[in-house]
């Protein structure tokens, strides 16, 4: 592409799960069919927009004269440059984040993502559907509500759902009610608490589709004939919408165990390794460390590793943090997480306004997803409208400004692991 230019238009791919928003309605269909000028599909489902270098989604880098593409990834690795020296020092010529947009209309699986070393081994041991050899710590930042399970109740929380769901008590049996119920936290130790709450997870999600299916119905219909006299609680009718979407699956009680989240526009939501979560409704922007290894366990029609799923997981309680990031300046708002790999930046610019995202020495990935303005190094700013997605070398200073609003996201390296956070 002739030299090292100071940004880098991306042309990129999209996922069309069949949890996706349905046509104009969802996010990523309108992203999407502007980044890459295509026509929306106005009954299928888009899922998932991703801008990076992982070999199920990549992203090309285009000439600005529309003319030859090359893979980011083969770009990257013709340009090490372009990382910056801690970059390459650390990952080598490669992009150690991939940032996505999703849209959710229907709940995705239950499921975790593996550690490091747990990664290595189930890659080697089935290829086919651990696709690489890398861990998957996440962030989701609400672009709309945007609702998830997330992470094991607390231990409060726990005793109320052994005593007031009989039908987890069903299939797994009355043996962990006893040991639970009648003590508190305080004198049951973490690590056993940890143990009954493994066990009984365990005993659930291997339970035969059978048992559950003929449970989930005696639970829909109490819920049903409970709902008559009075409010279901939000997990309640949570549950309700989750059997219409998978019925007879083991996820719609399993939802009990999960804390379920509620972010507001704006909030965003962490995951580590080994946490089981499921995304329910709505639509953010995701940052991740590159990688696909997902490994599900139920609320989904997907292939099923319970095995793995149940002996991976942390089992720590607790409701999980929520960031709200720290305004860099008037305008953005800066989320980081405690990965290395990445960080978040939010950016609302209004009419008649402009901003500087100072130099990094770490590559940087934009994307506009409303509004139009001006975008680039310093007399160098080139147009940018919705949809486009701009990948920005190491070391470059970004002066965005706009006439009419502008919103965009930044993807980057954790100005932690840089050196370079306030």
């Amino acid at each position: 592409m002739g030299g090292v230019p100071g940004i880098v238009r991306l042309r990129c791919s999209v996922m069309r799960y069949e949890w996706g928003k349905l046509g104009e309605e969802s996010g990523v269909a309108r992203l999407y069919a502007k980044n890459n000028g295509d026509e929306i599909d106005g009954g299928g489902p888009y899922a998932e927009f991703w801008m990076g270098t992982h070999e199920s989604g990549p992203s090309y880098a285009v000439e600005a004269s529309g003319g030859s593409e090359i893979s980011l990834k083969d770009w990257i690795q013709q340009n090490p440059s372009v990382l910056g020296d801690k970059v390459l020092h650390k990952w080598g010529p490669h992009l150690p984040f991939l940032f996505k947009v999703l849209s959710v209309a229907k709940a995705l699986s239950i499921q975790a993502h593996p550690d490091k070393d747990l990664a290595a081994i189930l890659h080697r041991q089935h290829p086919g559907v651990y696709k690489d050899d890398n861990h998957k710590p996440e962030m989701a930042l609400a672009l709309t509500e945007f609702e998830a399970l997330c992470g094991f109740i607390g231990f409060e929380e726990f005793k109320n759902v052994l005593r007031h769901v009989p039908e987890i008590l069903e299939v797994v049996g009355n043996s962990y009610a006893d040991q639970i119920l009648h003590i508190s936290d305080q004198i049951l130790p973490e690590i056993k608490l940890k143990e009954v709450l493994q066990s009984l997870f365990t005993k659930l999600m291997s339970a035969s589709k059978a048992v559950i299916s003929e449970v989930v119905v005696k639970l829909i219909t109490r819920l049903n004939i409970k709902h008559e006299a009075r409010q279901l609680t939000e997990k309640e009718e949570l549950v309700l919408m989750l059997e219409k979407q998978y019925p007879g699956d083991v996820g719609v009680i399993a939802s009990f165990l999960l804390n379920y989240v509620k972010l507001k526009s704006g909030e965003a939501l962490y995951i580590g390794a080994n946490e089981p979560h499921a995304y329910i409704h709505g639509e953010c922007v995701e940052c991740m460390a590159t990688s696909d290894n997902v490994v599900r366990a139920g609320l989904t029609p997907k292939t099923l590793d319970v095995q793995t799923l149940c002996s991976m997981l942390t089992y720590k309680q607790g409701f999980p943090e929520i960031l709200r990031g720290i305004p860099s300046n008037p305008y953005t708002v800066k989320y980081l997480p405690p990965f290395d790999e990445f960080e978040v930046d939010r950016c609302i610019l209004p009419q008649e306004t402009s901003t500087v995202f100072p130099a990094v020495n770490g590559p940087s990935v934009f994307v506009v997803v409303s509004g139009e303005g001006e975008m680039g190094p310093a007399f160098t700013e080139e147009l940018v409208g919705e949809g486009d997605v701009l990948f920005i070398p190491a070391d470059t200073e970004i002066t965005v400004k706009t006439s009419s609003g502008l919103n965009l996201y930044r993807a980057g390296i954790s100005s932690n692991f840089l050196g370079e956070s306030k």
